[in-house]
């Protein structure tokens, strides 16, 4: 008789709509922009802005938007996801459960959580699948994992991933992608994570001093170890670095901005710039989404596509994500047996 595993691994994603009606997609964003992680504004002025204006106005043309991701299987955040799960179980073996829930939505953090517990697992592992930390995503995460597994009568030993950004696995899964890609063939290259506002970025300084005090673009220090942009700019030099594409080929921008305040230089802004300098190839990594989802899929893939020929360019080509690749597996194991 086989043995229960010891050790049970959570894998978190953001989330995804069940469906893409409306009224699926209007619970996703109304759970997603009402977490105080996301929108840190007080709690009143929050529930105002998101439920009564923000998800109203939006609530439908995101629908459409998620019509286009859909696949007849589903949401691609979520098959992927399960893919991963599996493929991971699999590599790692008897002695481990392998578990993915959706910070947002489901599989919920409940539902999985539970499922978990009774699980009576010995240690877990909690690995938010966002390689650079942020409060919005990694963190709220580790909140509401920790917020569940704190009302358990036995707590069991837990052990957090908040961050993997430099991880030589990680690095070089998207090298490895992004060799079928020949960048000389390319006028220029995006790095493009999610954006983020600024002061939520600036939050994670305890000297008082914003982000751009510290050299963000250029080093990594005990200081700013944990800035968002300061991460986003060490993944994107070692993945350059790799690939042999030369500092003054690729620009580092950020997109889905919900306004001005957020971190800069906006990725729909430097496509429109790099084709008016006469570009009319651009190659775009997206290394902040482990997992093709609608930001890569639709807002690079497809929208970006169509910006650049607005402008008189040819084509934004998407370099896909780790997806379900091979060496995402081998990375997330030996990120697993780490601890």
């Amino acid at each position: 008789m086989p043995k229960n595993p010891s050790t049970g691994v959570l894998l978190v994603q953001l989330g995804t709509p069940d469906t893409p009606g409306i009224f699926d997609v209007y619970r996703y964003l109304t759970e997603f922009l009402n977490d105080p992680r996301v929108i840190d504004i007080p709690w009143l002025l929050r529930k105002i802005l998101v439920n009564l204006i923000i998800v109203p106005f939006r609530v439908k043309n995101s629908s459409h938007v998620y019509q286009k991701l859909w696949t007849r299987e589903g949401s691609p955040i979520l098959l992927y996801g399960n893919s991963v799960r599996d493929l991971l179980k699999k590599e790692l073996g008897d002695d481990f459960g392998v578990e993915l829930a959706m910070r947002y939505q489901n599989p919920s953090l409940d539902e999985v959580l539970a499922r978990m517990n009774k699980a009576n697992y010995k240690k877990i592992i909690i690995v938010p699948l966002f390689p650079q930390y942020a409060s919005a995503s990694t963190g709220s995460a580790l909140e509401k994992a920790m917020q569940i597994i704190s009302k358990w009568w036995v707590i069991p030993e837990v052990r957090v991933i908040s961050q993997y950004y430099d991880d030589p696995g990680y690095i070089n899964a998207f090298i490895e992608i992004g060799k079928k890609y020949n960048h000389a063939e390319y006028d220029h290259v995006l790095f493009s994570f999610h954006g983020l506002p600024i002061r939520q970025v600036d939050k994670v300084y305890t000297d008082g001093k914003p982000c751009d005090d510290h050299n963000c673009e250029n080093e990594i220090t005990e200081d700013n170890k944990y800035c968002y942009k300061a991460v986003c700019y060490a993944t994107t030099r070692m993945i350059a670095e790799g690939l042999g594409i030369p500092r003054e080929k690729y620009t580092v921008c950020f997109q889905s901005r919900l306004d001005k305040d957020w971190l800069e230089p906006f990725a729909d802004k430097v496509v429109v710039e790099q084709a008016k300098k006469g570009a009319k190839k651009l190659l775009v990594f997206s290394p902040a989404f482990v997992a093709d989802c609608l930001e890569t899929l639709i807002e690079i893939g497809y929208e970006y596509d169509e910006l650049i020929k607005e402008h008189g360019g040819e084509k934004v080509q998407l370099v896909e994500s780790l997806n379900d690749h091979p060496l995402w597996i081998q990375t997330l194991k030996n990120l697993v047996l780490k601890q």
